[in-house]
């Protein structure tokens, strides 16, 4: 079955209910899911119009908008695959994709895509026409139209072509920390398992009254499956096309249900630990008894035990006192949050389950279709990465390897096949590249990316993640990367958090001038020295970080030095900052 199928499906049962949610001229609008199939399937039309058929390959490279999602089920509808390219990727990147895909359309979002999206059509053969999603983005005449033009007249109604469960749907191109991108192949099946696993495992209830928001990059697996889960599910799904805008977007879409990366949540958790630091004796008394009760109560529920009466009195006082007005700010409905991309630390996810916020984490790759582990609802582990499920099998390789199998596993990297070969073992199964552990309930715990395990010139081994992880924990600090491999003791590039660092820096009376010239200030150095030694205390000897460089600026997704799920690309910023890595050595 075409995985497109869900939009005859859902429109049936509920024609007038809103599908989608998007912003037009400031203000969010819905379009009802009989108005959302009607846009797919013009859309269809228009591209078979054009001369999209089965098994072509068309473009998206854009930042997430209802024209996104609408194009994407259109390709699908088609049996055609879609190709999403990052919308950071620049001119470079894209042609490279474009040329080893073989995209005959692309659809863009903003100028700076057009722009580039025209300078490669000029020089591919195999690229016929350029699709414009929105009409404030200036367009040449030549080979290029808007959207909203190109569909116009195409008819409304539209026969799903059918697609077997191997059939290709889509060749994501990882964003990758090391080496050249790879197009990874997913099908119509990979997609259709994974939604029926979630929902088995989760048996959600009345899932169609729930609201997703849309802001990780639907380039990326982890917002597309979801998405797709979501709607799937009948779900209504709001798209943020401007990340920078979610604090204001959670309080205006209120949605209950919605995925983010480690990031999002360690920044709450920190801005808030802050926040208390920076109270009246009394206040600090109350949140730490609110968070008290709050684990308590989540601790009860995890083990899927009942809370009593009088517990569940205070729990609701902590709310109205502590939790509700951290839950305001991202929008006071939110209950279930999927977290991947990363490791998250055990503090985090107790932290918003005393909120009453499940954070469900899960580990799993592009090449996994997603989730390949999470949490269930109860008899989760903090720390670790959940339990399988769905068909999924694990078992622990060589170098503690985890190795998978299941229906989420991909067809192989397009074009790739020595890379293919590479990542599957002689009887079948898929390396991960992570390294891991089982306890005895059958938790998965992520010890580290094995490419990632340093080890010192003493011969120690250090684990980057959970280190970087503790140091992004703390809301002075945005990011941090360790250096350790081949050098006698550990170091970290820090990233500030610049805005909780102004505020700093204005109450030590330290004028500002430039970053460059305010991360140099010795006593801003001394602030981040004890920070740093607060931090890792817990940690061994070795472990610990003995000098570190403060960055006046972030790692730029353009540059290369993170990965647009902001993964830091470890080979180009040492190459990028020799100069500063080399003087904490030499000096």
């Amino acid at each position: 079955m075409n995985v497109a199928e869900f939009l005859n499906i859902n429109t049936a049962k509920f024609p007038t209910k809103p599908a989608i949610g998007f912003k037009k001229k400031e203000k969010w609008t819905e379009i009802s899911w009989s108005d959302f199939r009607r846009l797919v399937f013009k859309t269809a039309n228009a591209l078979r119009e054009a001369g999209i058929s089965e098994h072509d390959k068309v473009a998206i490279y854009s930042d997430n908008s209802a024209e996104w999602i609408v194009t994407d089920l259109a390709i699908l509808s088609l049996g055609a695959v879609t190709v999403p390219i990052y919308s950071t990727n620049n001119e470079q990147q894209a042609e490279y994709i474009l040329n080893e895909s073989e995209c005959k359309m692309i659809l863009v979002g903003n100028q700076e895509q057009y722009d580039a999206a025209y300078s490669i059509l000029n020089r591919n053969q195999i690229l016929t026409q350029i699709l414009v999603s929105k009409k404030a983005i200036w367009i040449k005449k030549e080979k290029s139209r808007y959207l909203e033009d190109f569909i116009k007249n195409s008819e409304e109604t539209f026969d799903i072509v059918p697609v077997e469960d191997d059939g290709l749907a889509t060749i994501i191109y990882t964003s990758g920390t090391t080496g050249v991108p790879k197009g990874v192949m997913l099908t119509h099946g990979n997609f259709h398992k994974s939604v029926e696993a979630h929902f088995d495992f989760f048996k959600f209830k009345n899932f169609g009254k729930e609201t997703s928001l849309a802001f990780l990059p639907l380039t990326h697996i982890f917002e597309r499956s979801w998405t797709l889960l979501a709607l799937c599910g009948g779900a209504k799904v709001y798209f943020l096309e401007n990340t920078k805008l979610i604090a204001s977007a959670l309080a205006e879409v209120k949605p209950t249900i919605m995925c983010a990366v480690p990031r999002f949540y360690q920044k709450i958790y920190a801005g808030v630990h802050e926040m208390v630091n920076e109270s009246s004796d009394s206040k600090k008394k109350i949140f730490n008894w609110a968070i008290e009760i709050g684990t308590e109560v989540a601790e009860l529920r995890r083990l899927d035990k009942n809370v009593p009466f009088l517990l569940k009195m205070k729990n609701k006082i902590a709310g109205m006192m502590v939790f509700n007005k951290i839950k305001k700010k991202m929008g006071g409905k939110l209950w279930f949050m999927p977290c991947g991309g990363a490791s998250v630390s055990a503090e985090v996810t107790r932290f918003f389950e005393a909120l009453g916020i499940h954070i469900t984490v899960g580990y799993g790759l592009t090449e996994t279709t997603a989730t390949l582990t999470a949490f269930p609802f109860h008899h989760f582990e903090h720390g670790s990465a959940g339990v399988p499920f769905g068909d999924t099998e694990i078992k622990i390789g060589d170098n503690d390897e985890i190795l998978a199998k299941g229906s989420g596993i991909m067809k192989g990297y397009y074009k790739k096949p020595k890379e293919t070969a590479e990542v599957f073992t002689a009887d079948g199964w898929f390396k991960t590249g992570d390294a891991g552990k089982f306890d005895e309930k059958g938790n998965l715990f992520i010890t580290d990316r094995i490419k990632d395990l340093m080890k010192t010139s003493n011969g120690k081994y250090i684990t980057p993640q959970p280190m970087e992880n503790m140091f992004s924990n703390n809301n002075y600090i945005n990011q941090a990367m360790i250096v350790a491999e081949g050098k006698p003791y550990v170091t970290a590039l820090i990233i500030p958090n610049f805005e909780a660092l102004q505020e700093q820096i204005s109450k030590m009376n330290i004028p500002f001038t430039s970053w460059e010239e305010i991360v140099n200030i010795e006593t801003v150095k001394e602030f981040y020295r004890e920070k740093i030694e607060e931090i890792q205390k817990g940690l061994s000897g070795f472990e610990k970080v003995k000098k570190f460089v403060l960055m006046s600026s972030e790692f730029e997704i353009g540059s290369g030095e993170i990965t647009p799920t902001l993964k830091v690309k470890r080979n180009v910023v040492l190459e990028k900052y020799a100069v500063l890595v080399d003087k904490m050595y030499h000096s």
